[in-house]
């Protein structure tokens, strides 16, 4: 029996890999003024992003430890090998609740065969980690296999992005006031990654959105070295500026000859946090060596 794949919205796959893959994803909670939305089924991102030029504020919640346990109990019943592959620890509590889950289940369950990855990862750099295990549990790779690579990716994933208004950062907590203010009329764009430890970090302080994306490719090439960069599956995200998107998509191209790429827009669950005319890439610094 081929593993399964279990994942959450926060991984921004597009919905044609998800399908093809039979991925299954459990939606991570959007919030306005106090009523709740579904990541993905009863809130889209378009509708997210609309709201919020419009100066409706959305927070998110982690996804509730009674729907893991329903999930986790399905799995059981079924008798399904599965990884559930889930969004970075350092910033969601989804992690921990989703182990807390598993050892309840376990207890009525002992014959639960679930594995929780942390994907130390957001958006599509989660995603590419899911969209990986899931070709591996196609192919007919084991679970011991899939982990592995699973290991490698969470280790060499890089994530480079940048925000097109500090205000959304502000509004969660990433910048202070004065910093949105400043960054606001100086046309200050920065960019930012995730380290190793899961959580946001900003890097650099570009001027000018053209500039930002020149900057950006060159860190490809300073984290994932030119030869290295041509054959891998490259991702690609934005909030609600598709344009943008395949302008960086077309500088890639140029640069370094990739072919293969998974672009999507970013979901309401990252995109509530990061705001319309976000621009991210996603790749690996390394190789891996059984690729």
């Amino acid at each position: 029996m081929a593993v399964k794949i279990l994942s959450d919205s926060a991984c921004d796959l597009p919905k044609e890999i998800l399908d093809e893959y039979n991925i299954d994803i459990l939606p991570i909670l959007v919030i306005k003024d106090d009523k709740e939305y579904l990541d993905g089924e009863t809130l889209d991102p378009m509708k997210l992003y609309e709201d919020m030029r419009n100066g409706e504020v959305y927070r998110t919640a982690q996804i509730p430890p009674s729907v893991f346990e329903k999930k986790f109990e399905e799995i059981a019943k079924s008798g399904e090998s599965t990884i559930y592959i889930c969004f970075s620890s350092g910033l969601s509590g989804t992690y921990q609740s989703a182990v807390i889950a598993k050892e309840a289940i376990k207890e009525k369950y002992p014959d639960l065969d679930l594995e929780i990855v942390d994907s130390k990862s957001a958006s599509v750099g989660f995603g590419l980690l899911v969209y990986k295990a899931a070709q591996m549990a196609k192919a007919g790779k084991s679970k011991e296999d899939i982990l592995k690579t699973l290991d490698f990716y969470v280790d060499h994933i890089e994530h480079i992005f940048t925000v097109d208004d500090l205000e959304y950062l502000f509004r969660g907590g990433r910048v202070s006031r004065a910093q949105a203010i400043v960054g606001g009329l100086l046309n200050i764009k920065p960019i930012l990654d995730i380290p190793e430890d899961g959580t946001l970090r900003p890097i650099e302080k570009v001027r000018g959105r053209n500039k930002v994306l020149k900057r950006m490719i060159k860190i490809m090439e300073e984290r994932g070295g030119e030869a290295n960069l041509k054959n891998q599956t490259i991702g690609i995200n934005h909030g609600d500026d598709i344009e943008g998107a395949m302008k960086l998509k077309k500088m890639i191209e140029e640069k370094y000859g990739c072919t293969d790429f998974v672009i999507n827009i970013i979901g309401c669950a990252i995109g509530a946090h990061s705001g319309p005319g976000t621009l991210s890439v996603f790749f690996l610094n390394e190789k891996p060596s059984q690729d």
